[in-house]
């Protein structure tokens, strides 16, 4: 098995893969010196197609599972299918639902699927006559990919022309800035739903909730994501079933329409308002940090089920249920000092080694080894995990668990699945 990508979301893969009772060699390109006890590491980029693809030629993995976006938006499923190798991660065609925020909704309106009323700006002048008239707050959307920061909710105008500036006239953010999907503010309770899917049938995980705001009480600048917690309070497991069934049969058959077969994971956004759920945004992979707040729930192997997904062939009686998978899991990341904007890096950290009881995991993400010992080496370091029977002793269980890690200038949000927890055990 051939893990692609580097960061906590890689090692949880890494660790459901390598915990598996067929027990596969896995292997991760590139990788970082943290899954070193669970995993081979590949000195490959994750968007070096010709290199992963000779490697895979090469080796013949029985299956690769990409991680992140760039990797996907740069095609490295079509790369491996034209040499038979099995991929857990949608072709570049279907990649489209996440590199292009305005052919997602544009795709949505035409399936009329529930989702923000919208705008787009493909100029700084255009983007700025739309705000004229707007009514604040609005929401601001590169319409390409931003590592988690393509995303700005202004609360006046003056903010949104400023990110209109720093974008569209100033490049901040490359190409995926230079295009602008201008929506309506939702109101009501964030809520994630990861979709496992061969293209036809589908499977889902339990409902995550993301925490994308910098400091506690969701405030400051959208991040990658802070931390997660599953099973979110909303939607419940019924209620996840019928918005799939609204909204996931639909998309796939649209792609199948345009000759796209969608095999690996759909990632919904949605904002559960008074009148009903709405779509924030698609992904085409793992959420992260979700992944390492619901990977460690499942109760089955999902070993074979990625490699039915990614051969197109999901179990048709398990279509529209559940991965089996029991308690709670709460993740809290652990951030270099300066993020999200400029991290600073290379500062030793201490404690990994701490004695674990079971249930707790520590993900590594932004993470290099430097004279023998483990440094900072990004903005996201590390994501604490704890399961437990419900999500208020999981809460417990992982701050208890971050208060063992330390590196200079440490930040993490202390109100990771605050709101959430109810007390009460979750099946």
């Amino acid at each position: 098995m051939l893990v692609v990508g580097s960061g906590g979301r890689e090692h949880a893969l890494v660790g459901a893969l390598h915990d598996s009772p067929e027990h596969p060699a896995v292997f991760a390109a590139p990788g970082n010196p943290g899954m070193e006890a669970e995993a081979t590491c590949v000195p490959i980029r994750a968007t070096d197609l010709a290199a992963l693809t000779a490697w895979a030629g090469r080796e013949k993995p029985d299956l690769v599972v990409i991680g992140p976006d760039s990797a996907v938006a740069m095609g490295l499923a079509d790369a491996l299918a034209k040499i038979s190798v099995p991929a857990l991660g949608p072709v570049r065609a279907a990649g489209r639902l996440e590199s292009s925020k305005s052919f997602a909704k544009q795709l949505m309106q035409e399936l009329n699927l529930p989702t923000a009323p919208y705008r787009v700006a493909h100029s700084a002048a255009e983007a700025k006559r739309i705000l004229a008239g707007a009514t604040y707050p609005i929401v601001l959307k590169a319409d390409g990919l931003a590592a988690g920061k393509g995303v700005v909710v202004a609360e006046r105008e003056r903010e949104a022309l400023e990110t209109v500036g720093a974008w569209m006239e100033r490049g901040g953010l490359g190409e995926s800035g230079r295009i602008l999907v201008i929506e309506d503010f939702l109101r009501g309770e964030e809520a994630s739903l990861l979709v496992l899917t061969d293209g036809k049938q589908w499977m889902l995980f339990p409902p995550a909730r993301d925490h994308k705001r910098a400091y506690d009480g969701d405030t400051g600048p959208n991040t990658g994501g802070m931390g997660a917690c599953a099973p979110a309070r909303a939607p419940s497991a019924e209620e996840a079933v019928a918005i799939a069934r609204r909204i996931v049969d639909p998309l796939l058959a649209a792609l199948r329409g345009r000759r796209i077969e969608y095999r690996g994971i759909l990632y919904f956004g949605l904002m559960l308002t008074s009148s009903g759920p709405m779509v924030l945004e698609i992904n085409a992979r793992f959420g992260d940090p979700e992944a390492q707040a619901v990977l460690p729930l499942l109760e089955e192997d999902p070993l074979p089920l990625f490699l039915s997904a990614a051969g197109g062939s999901l179990p048709p009686d398990r279509h529209g249920s559940f991965v089996r998978h029991a308690g709670a899991a709460v993740c809290v990341v652990l951030a270099a000092p300066g993020y999200p904007g400029e991290p600073r890096t290379g500062q030793v950290i201490e404690g990994l080694n701490h004695a674990r009881p079971h249930g707790i995991r520590f993900y590594c993400a932004g993470v290099e080894r430097r004279a023998g010992r483990l440094v900072t080496g990004g903005g996201r370091v590390l994501g604490v995990t704890a399961r437990a029977e419900t999500l208020e002793r999981a809460r417990e269980a992982a701050y208890e668990a971050v208060s063992w890690i330390r590196f200079d200038g440490m930040q993490y949000r202390r109100d990771i699945a605050a709101a959430l927890q109810s007390g009460r055990p979750i099946p």
